[in-house]
């Protein structure tokens, strides 16, 4: 099987919710989508974070992937969007900043928690623990190594035996997932 057939199979094994698809997607394409962010922001975190959000979103919304497209071309779209959408993001904080204080801004935007991170804090423990426990077990691992065990990504990757960009993105998903079962409540 070549390659093209093969990134073919692992596109319907994705939007079948198949994980070992994800990952062989997630592995093939990240050079891709992290050296275009590389070129475009000239910051290894904004680049590393946009792809992790690349592949969150493009996972999210595999089954809407037209396959007349190229599978790289779909994602290097969702990348580049996802920067403009942050400059977009940076611009207007600055502006607000700027705006009630005058000053020269001194936020460092990059550690701006996301709103799923916000809801996740403001959580009472008790009820954040009953809450995770609602999420598939490779989630639940994550969370808990990553915010309870305050291990780094190297770590939890060790820890699992997964490359550092899956356990990324797994936390990425996991995140969003327990955000959305927190804003059901």
């Amino acid at each position: 099987m070549n390659k093209i057939d093969s990134i073919k199979e692992n596109i319907q094994k994705a939007k079948k919710g198949n994980q070992i698809a994800f990952s062989f997607l997630l592995d093939t394409f990240w050079n891709d989508v992290y050296g275009f962010q590389l070129l475009r922001t000239k910051n290894e975190n904004d680049a590393e974070d946009i792809t992790i959000r690349t592949f969150s979103n493009a996972f999210d919304k595999i089954e809407t992937y037209n396959e007349d497209f190229e599978f790289r071309t779909w994602l290097i779209t969702i990348s580049k969007n996802l920067h403009v959408d942050l400059i977009r993001k940076r611009k207007k904080n600055l502006l607000e900043e700027m705006d009630t204080h005058g000053d020269a801004v001194q936020r460092v935007l990059d550690e701006t928690p996301t709103v799923e991170d916000q809801l996740i804090t403001e959580q009472n423990l008790a009820t954040l623990l009953q809450d995770i426990k609602k999420l598939k077990p490779h989630y639940q691992k994550v969370i808990n190594l990553r915010y309870f065990n305050e291990l780094s990504y190297a770590d939890i990757a060790r820890e699992l035996d997964e490359p550092v960009n899956n356990i990324k993105v797994k936390l990425l998903r996991a995140k969003k997932l327990l955000a959305e079962i927190i804003k059901k409540k």
